[in-house]
């Protein structure tokens, strides 16, 4: 008995030790944490189960057979717990063949996956990994297939999150693309389909791995990625921050966490946050912050489409998603990409039973021919479908400018806004007053006075939520300084909410 103890230690030790000593310098070497050490920082102490520490890979082609085996196969798994919240963990070690995915890797990885859609346990994957195997064929690439099907089957039934740690190339991308977060890390991972070189020699551009797929590349250009950290350690204690706001499952409410912030705290400041003049711009995080708990609001894509702002907040200890409109940055417009960012991020939250609050400041959807020719139509109509489909509780309220299509869109009373209300200084109509008047009264372009006249009439008739209000379309017009309150007793009311969409295998979504 003491031998085979002794055995098993011995192989404990092995496993361990990834792919030695020489390479876990490396891996310090250059910045970053092995694969056990992640998971060390990710989960509360004592609590990571491993399983299949022990499984090797069956590759015996292209001197594999002649390879040392390394028990784990470049990827450790199991589960544990997050702030004593269950969760399950893949972390792929580099130090073992560059983390590259073998078949038995691959089955490692969807074994947790398997079981965490069971039980409704979100999955984290860190990966850091050199692609497939090249030795193991087509092995290694079904391998990848079978982690995409459980990928898909798990979507919008338990959050998956990539953190991507070290490299992700090729077909390997596609897995963390179809989770619902992705989180980098700077200097030290990326992401591509094809790298520099392939580059190169198909297009003759010259570009770096940091450029072509950088952390800051796909959290401010490409939109592929949501934050960017410094570092591993950041990364993780982050990481463990976000975990936080979700849920373990979509058959779950979002998690609750006590707070001193009182529900009926009033801000008066938020009665001068919005200028005189409606042309002028001011910062709509500043309304984020001041509404939400403790001042606490975890943004999530904050460098990619700028001109909307999405992120998780608590209100009353509750988990809600926020999206709003952000004048400083395209006056607040909709465009191709902030349409994608925030029509993802409801679909998200609708998912997951996270209750979604809209602060609409729009003053239409982004002209010009580039917005156009990139397929403005489909991709606005991916909000739109998004607020449309969604049955979670969705709180509106309209601070200045709701114009156009853009009106509707944004969680309007037409979409099934639960609670619509406006500021005193909110502005619903088809357009703004000029542009209006211009239509309206072509005729009389040539006597300025009299289109001053009729802007001015027309500001007035229109250029308030009050039309809105007496059809219904608002529910209330409301004190700035109340909307906090407000919002928390709404909130309250819609608990209980129980909408249902009819029958469908799925809705065909404009993509």
């Amino acid at each position: 008995m003491h031998e085979i103890i002794d055995q098993l230690e011995e192989k404990r030790r092995r496993a361990a030790l990834g792919g030695g000593q020489k390479r876990i310098d490396s891996q310090h070497g250059k910045g970053k944490l092995t694969a056990r050490e992640r998971i060390e920082l990710l989960l509360d102490d004592g609590t990571f189960e491993e399983w299949d520490m022990f499984k090797e890979h069956r590759c015996v082609d292209f001197g594999m057979a002649e390879q040392e085996k390394i028990p784990g196969d470049g990827v450790v798994i199991g589960y544990g717990t997050i702030n004593g919240r269950m969760v399950f963990v893949f972390s792929q070690d580099f130090t073992v063949f560059g983390g590259a995915l073998s078949e038995a890797h691959a089955e490692k990885i969807c074994k947790i996956m398997d079981k965490a859609i069971q039980v409704g346990c979100p999955v984290i994957g860190l990966n850091d990994s050199g692609g497939a195997r090249i030795q193991e064929g087509v092995a290694a690439l079904g391998g990848y297939a079978d982690v995409f099907q459980r990928n898909v089957m798990a979507s919008g039934v338990i959050p998956q999150i990539s953190m991507i740690m070290g490299p992700c190339a090729g077909g390997a991308v596609y897995s963390p693309a179809m989770t619902d977060f992705i989180f980098m890390v700077k200097d030290s991972s990326y992401m591509f389909v094809t790298g520099p070189e392939v580059v190169k020699t198909v297009t003759h551009e010259e570009v770096t791995a940091e450029e072509l797929g950088g952390a800051v590349t796909h959290t401010s250009k490409s939109g592929v990625a949501d934050l960017a950290f410094e570092n591993d350690v950041e990364a993780l204690v982050m990481l463990r921050r976000f975990f936080n706001y979700l849920p373990l499952s979509n058959k779950e409410k979002p998690p609750t966490r006590p707070t001193d912030d009182p529900a009926d705290r009033l801000d008066y400041s938020l009665d001068t946050l919005v200028p005189d003049n409606p042309n002028k711009p001011y910062d709509i995080k500043e309304l984020i912050f001041k509404v939400v708990d403790d001042i606490d609001f975890f943004e999530v894509q904050p460098d990619h489409a700028k001109n909307i702002v999405t992120g998780f907040a608590r209100m009353e200890g509750q988990t809600v998603g926020i999206v709003a409109n952000q004048p400083v940055v395209m006056a607040g417009c909709l465009d191709i990409k902030s349409s994608i960012k925030a029509g993802r991020f409801v679909r998200f939250c609708d998912a997951f039973n996270i209750p979604i609050i809209t602060f609409v400041d729009v003053p239409g959807f982004m002209p010009g021919t580039a917005q156009e020719y990139g397929g403005i139509i489909k991709h606005g109509a991916k909000l739109l479908y998004a607020y449309a489909e969604c049955t979670v509780p969705k709180i509106t309220v309209i601070t200045r400018k709701a114009y156009g299509g853009a009106y509707d869109v944004m969680a309007s009373k037409h979409l099934r806004g639960d609670v619509n209300f406006a500021w005193p200084s909110a502005e619903i109509a088809v357009m703004g007053p000029k542009g209006a008047v211009e239509i309206i009264f072509r005729e009389d372009k040539g006597d300025p006075a009299k289109l001053a006249a009729k802007e001015a009439e027309y500001k007035a008739k229109f250029a308030n939520p009050f039309v809105a209000g007496a059809r219904g379309f608002i529910d209330d017009v409301i004190q700035p300084h109340e909307t906090r309150k407000r919002i928390c007793r709404s909130l309250v009311m819609l608990r209980g909410k129980d909408i249902k969409n009819p029958w469908r295998k799925h809705g065909n979504i404009p993509l």
